[in-house]
């Protein structure tokens, strides 16, 4: 079986450098890559993007600007483990009443799902993401303000860089 790989470029265009995943998405979507590789823009669409993820993944790369006490522009590969066990109060709204009482009702706003949330809501459908890898960038500024930063728009061809070569490793 071929492998399924889907490229998922995140962020809010409107906020300055969060917008680093949208722009790394465009620039992939104008190479040529193999065809069990889907990249797409999400954007702000958390969303649509669990429920695409429900048509189920080998892979799944998520590129997003990531806050991590960095430099502005360091790009970063982090591998999810979603086989961590779920928050205890995510655990209670999933089983029913806590120790504490009812568990409060799951909220999600479409507009403003975090990929954590994401992932979250994949998993209450019954999805899997398959390997989930996140490349993320330090953003410099995510104020009000089209367009990314110096150190981060510097950025995007290293990231690219990346992702290319993690669909290069699962050709091999």
């Amino acid at each position: 079986m071929t492998p399924r790989v889907l490229v998922a470029g995140i962020g809010n265009i409107f906020l300055g450098d969060d917008g680093f995943g949208v722009e790394v998405a465009r620039r992939l979507a104008e190479q040529p890559l193999p065809d069990w590789v889907q990249v797409a823009d999400y954007g702000i669409s958390g969303m649509r993007l669990a429920y695409d993820l429900l048509g189920g993944y080998h892979t799944t790369i998520l590129v997003d600007a990531a806050a991590r006490g960095g430099q502005p522009g360091t790009v970063y590969l982090i591998e999810l483990d979603r086989r961590a066990p779920a928050p205890k109060a995510c655990a209670a709204a999933v089983h029913g009443a806590g120790p504490a009482g009812p568990a409060p009702k799951p909220s999600v706003d479409a507009h403003g799902m975090t990929p954590d949330a994401v992932l979250d809501l994949l998993a209450l459908l019954g999805g899997d993401a398959g390997r989930v890898l996140v490349v993320g960038c330090e953003p410099a500024d995510t104020s009000q303000g089209i367009g990314l930063s110096p150190p981060v728009a510097g950025a995007v061809d290293e990231a690219v860089r990346i992702v290319r070569e993690l669909i290069d490793r699962r050709m091999r």
